[in-house]
C-alpha cells in the first residue's frame, strides 16, 4: 500500500482519516484527508472532492465545515487535499506572502521556474490523487468536485474542464475571473509567466463563457464577503452562466462573510446537491 495513515478518528460511525504519501507528480510527501461514511465498510462509495482556500491545508474543511454528519447520511466519501506542495526543497515566495508559494498552489500546472518542478496541483488533483484513492480505498469513481475562495478557483475550473471526471460542480466565495483580479493576477504571472493569454485556462469565468458547461454548478457568494466583489468578481460568472446558457445557480446570500461560518451554513445543502447527480438521492 502506497499509502501511510497518520491519524484515524471514529465520526458518525465513519472514519475520519489522515493520509501522507510520495507524490510523483508534486515531487514531495504530501498528506490529504479523506471521511469515509459508515457504508465504505461493505461497499465502494462515491466521493466529493473539497478544493481548500488560501493558507489552508487538508485539516480546515475537516475540522471546522461540519460536512461529516450530511455524509455519512448520503454514503459520500470526503477527499480534503492539501492546498499546495510542500516540504523541504519546494520554492516559496520570497517575500513570504500568504497569496502565493506554500498554500497557495491556485490547483495549476506551473511552467515557471523554480515552481514548475513541484507545482503540479492541477495535475494532481485530476489525476494522481483519485488513481491512488480508487486503488487503494473503497471509493468508486464517482466524482464531484467543490472548494472554498482559491479552491471554488479549483473547483470550477477543474470541472469545467474535466466534465466526462466529474458529476457536479458548486463552490463557495469562488475566485471566479482568475485573470483579472488581484489574487490571480500575481499567482498566475508567478506561475505561468506574464503572457496573459495562458492565464486563461485557468479562469473559470472565461472558460464557461466561451464553452458553457455539460455539468449541473451550484455556488454561493456572501454579500458581507470582504473579498466580494474585488477579488472574486462574482458578475462575472453569472454573466457568464447567463451568456453560455449553463445549467448554474449562482446565490448571492446576504449577510454571510468569506468564513467557513458561511461554509458550515449551506454545506448540507451542497452535498445534497452533489448527490442527487451521484445517484445517491432521487432527482
Amino acid at each position: 500500500m502506497s499509502l501511510n495513515q497518520i491519524s484515524e478518528q471514529r465520526c458518525f460511525d465513519g472514519r475520519q482519516l489522515r493520509f501522507k504519501h510520495q507524490s510523483a507528480v508534486l515531487h514531495c510527501e504530501m498528506q490529504f484527508s479523506v471521511y469515509l461514511p459508515p457504508q465504505a465498510a461493505s461497499q465502494r462509495v462515491p466521493a466529493l472532492y473539497w478544493l481548500s482556500g488560501l493558507t489552508c491545508t487538508d485539516e480546515n474543511f475537516a475540522s471546522k465545515a461540519g460536512a461529516q454528519r450530511i455524509a455519512a447520511e448520503l454514503g459520500l466519501a470526503l477527499v480534503i487535499p492539501d492546498t499546495s506542495p510542500r516540504g523541504e526543497g519546494v520554492a516559496d515566495d520570497p517575500q513570504g506572502s500568504y497569496d502565493f508559494g506554500l498554500g497557495a498552489g491556485f490547483y495549476v500546472n506551473a511552467t515557471e521556474e523554480p515552481y514548475a518542478k513541484h507545482y503540479q496541483m492541477y495535475d494532481y488533483i485530476v489525476q494522481e490523487l483519485p488513481a491512488l484513492l480508487e486503488a487503494e480505498l473503497p471509493l468508486t469513481s464517482q466524482r464531484a468536485i467543490s472548494g472554498h475562495s482559491m479552491g471554488g478557483h479549483g473547483a470550477l475550473v477543474i470541472g469545467l474542464r474535466n466534465s466526462s471526471r466529474y458529476r457536479s460542480i458548486s463552490a463557495f466565495s469562488p475566485i471566479c475571473h482568475s485573470s483579472a483580479c488581484p489574487w490571480g493576477i500575481k499567482a498566475l504571472t508567478g506561475y505561468l509567466g506574464a503572457d496573459p493569454n495562458r492565464w486563461q485556462q485557468y479562469d473559470a469565468a472565461l472558460l464557461l463563457a466561451q464553452q458553457g458547461s455539460d455539468l449541473p454548478i451550484l455556488v454561493d457568494q456572501g454579500l458581507a464577503d470582504q473579498f466580494y466583489p474585488e477579488q472574486l468578481r462574482t458578475e462575472t460568472l453569472l454573466a457568464a452562466a447567463k451568456q453560455s446558457g449553463a445549467q448554474a445557480e449562482i446565490r448571492l446570500q446576504p449577510g454571510y462573510d468569506h468564513s467557513y461560518y458561511f461554509i458550515a451554513s449551506f454545506i448540507e445543502q451542497h452535498l445534497r446537491f452533489h448527490a442527487r447527480y451521484l445517484g445517491l438521492l432521487a432527482a
